[in-house]
């Protein structure tokens, strides 16, 4: 299991690229549909071969009859640092050890091919803040495709009351020294190093 990205989570994908740009200083660039699930996303790729996505509801396409993923059919409020995803190389296997992540759903956006769990109901476990999971089919990546903004993560700290609970259900499988579990009010929060110095989202 391995962080793969970030999602902040906008009403609209306007307010999204408002809030991230002026959090980073920096551009995001044009992402794509996500057809099964009714949402879009813009784009900025970081360095260490990981990228952050802004996600919405896309208003233009019909809406689903489940649950949307990322649980954004109950988001509301101010864009916000929403999930994180980790990537692992057997999904299924995942979902024997994690089986609260959801179910394994085949997705596609252009020539990009990958297997997501999604719960049925949307929402995923720990009050969203397990990390959706990811495996990606073939060589091809988002993050491989995006110009460099010259921004690095270089800490996430995934803030819960039950934080210590949440940090055993990965055991051994997470081995990242910039996620950090810290006991407090649910929340993300992810440090950049960027060309304007060190910038927060949460």
């Amino acid at each position: 299991m391995r962080l793969d990205h970030l999602a902040v989570a906008a009403e609209s994908l306007e307010a999204g690229r408002a809030r991230v740009e002026a959090a980073l200083g920096l551009r995001l660039q044009p992402g794509g549909q996500h057809a099964h699930f009714g949402t879009h996303n813009l784009l900025l790729g970081l360095e260490d071969g990981l990228y952050l996505e802004v996600i919405a509801i896309d208003p233009d396409a019909p809406a689903p009859a489940y649950p949307r993923w990322f649980d954004l059919d109950r988001f509301s409020g101010d864009p916000r640092l929403h999930n994180w995803i980790c990537a692992v190389d057997d999904l299924d296997g995942a979902l024997l050890r994690h089986p609260g992540a959801g179910q394994a759903v085949d997705l596609a956006r252009g020539d990009l091919r990958w297997r997501m769990a999604v719960p049925g109901s949307g929402v995923l476990p720990m009050d969203n803040l397990f990390p959706a999971l990811i495996e990606w089919q073939g060589a091809a990546h988002p993050a491989a495709r995006l110009a460099p903004s010259g921004a690095r993560l270089s800490r996430l700290v995934v803030s819960h009351p039950e934080a210590a609970a949440l940090k055993a259900m990965f055991g051994p499988e997470l081995q990242d020294a910039r996620v950090v579990f810290e006991t407090g009010p649910t929340g993300l929060r992810a440090e950049f190093e960027t060309p304007h110095g060190l910038r927060v989202i949460e």
